[in-house]
């Protein structure tokens, strides 16, 4: 059984590498892109759109070898791999090598975030502890998202936008020699090992055939439906209207991780019925509220505000989620569902990047912002009816689960 000692290395590792993740992409992909290089919006959207569409290929093999070798291995190799990448990235100089550089990028870096959204269940053998672990490494995933995009902030502040990436792979060798020096659990599952196609398409088969983790995964990817254009249009909004520089994005969105940890905190207070489809579906109406109010004015303190709103929001629903989909998973295929949920939430992302610059143009970076929000709460609300059959049809209420602190999926595309 893994010590207490492994327990706290492999809270570090996930700390720091993800502390790496927050800064190289809102300061270094971000702050490159639209600051240094000067992207139009369809630019932007063409980085975004590559980076999510490696990151989908990314996610189904890691799911697979989760499935097949552990988090472990999978997080280890995957972080070795993302050093000389984090390194390239740093060396392009125009739109055009970005671009595939940055796909590169989040395909070295979405096994990375598979694994560690599986990483729970090898850490425990008895599933009464799940609860608490994921508390753990959601704690040390909110803590990096706070701390991340301030220090990259500074980096670059002091030595340029790319020495974030420079930062960004300093922080995966830190997480490869915590990790080595940690027992964790392996696979646990013994059927022969198959076509990896044949795998992955098993974990997909789980997620469309039972119906509430089909409904989980589909409300989360009806979130990212509506902040895909936040990828390719908030830098814009920072530099078109709100008038500010890069280490502005830093600093907020350390406001942002602030309201994740408040939501995580008021969401242990609220009832039990709040772990259910129905809580999930209000949660997802709510995020979208709280994005209008996050976006919805180029007066930086009411910015500010909105960033601590709406963090808060989704500091209560991406544990949620996270808890819904461990609840309802078997443990042999927690690689594979995760790879699949992954799957859908860069696909939600990629959608919106295929008209979002266009209609920017026409009606305004801003207004298309709000757009995606509305159009994430008006979803979500429609969706509470399948969302109350399903509650209904459910087995009588299990024990408790502790909600996680909050979510160790970054809010980066990647790792």
């Amino acid at each position: 059984m893994t010590s207490k000692p492994d327990i706290r290395r492999a809270l570090a590792a996930r700390f720091i590498s993800r502390a790496g993740s927050e800064a190289a992409f809102f300061i270094g992909v971000w702050g490159k892109a639209a600051f240094s290089l000067h992207a139009t919006p369809r630019q932007l959207a063409l980085v975004m759109f590559c980076l999510s569409a490696a990151s989908i290929g990314g996610s189904v093999i890691g799911g697979v070898l989760v499935d097949r070798y552990g988090p472990k291995r999978v997080i280890m190799g995957a972080e070795a791999l993302f050093v000389p990448v984090a390194l390239a990235v740093a060396a392009a100089d125009s739109i055009a090598t970005l671009v595939p550089l940055v796909a590169l990028w989040g395909l070295a870096g979405s096994p990375i975030q598979t694994a560690a959204a599986s990483l729970a269940p090898y850490l425990v053998r008895d599933s009464s502890e799940l609860a608490r672990m994921n508390s753990l490494l959601e704690t040390a995933g909110s803590a990096a998202f706070i701390t991340g995009p301030v220090l990259g902030a500074f980096v670059s502040h002091a030595a340029g936008v790319d020495s974030v990436f420079v930062f960004d792979a300093l922080t995966s060798i830190a997480a490869v020699a915590l990790f080595a020096r940690t027992r964790i659990d392996g696979p646990r599952r013994s059927e022969t090992r198959g076509n990896p196609l044949k795998e992955a398409a098993e974990g997909a088969r789980v997620v469309y055939g039972m119906r509430s983790i089909r409904f989980y995964v589909l409300a989360g990817t009806v979130t990212w439906l509506g902040f895909g254009a936040f990828g390719a249009l908030e830098p814009l909004f920072y530099r078109d209207v709100v008038r500010t520089g890069v280490e502005t994005i830093g600093y907020v969105n350390a406001v942002f991780g602030a309201g994740i940890l408040l939501g995580a905190t008021m969401l242990r207070r609220l009832p039990r019925s709040v772990v259910s489809a129905r809580g999930l579906a209000a949660a997802v109406a709510l995020t979208g509220a709280g994005s209008v109010l996050y976006i919805g004015t180029a007066d930086l303190r009411v910015i500010a505000l909105g960033a601590l709103a709406w963090g808060t929001i989704v500091g209560a629903l991406e544990p949620l989620l996270r808890t819904l989909l461990h609840r309802d998973t078997p443990h042999e295929l927690v690689g594979r569902v995760t790879g699949t949920a992954q799957v859908h939430r860069q696909a939600g992302e990629l959608v919106p990047l295929s008209f979002a610059p266009a209609l920017a143009a026409a009606i305004g970076v801003q207004q298309t912002l709000i757009a995606g929000g509305l159009f994430t709460a008006t979803a979500a609300t429609l969706g509470m009816l399948e969302a109350r059959a399903i509650d209904r049809a459910a087995a009588p209420a299990p024990a408790e689960i502790q909600p996680l602190l909050a979510s160790d999926e970054p809010i980066s595309p990647i790792r």
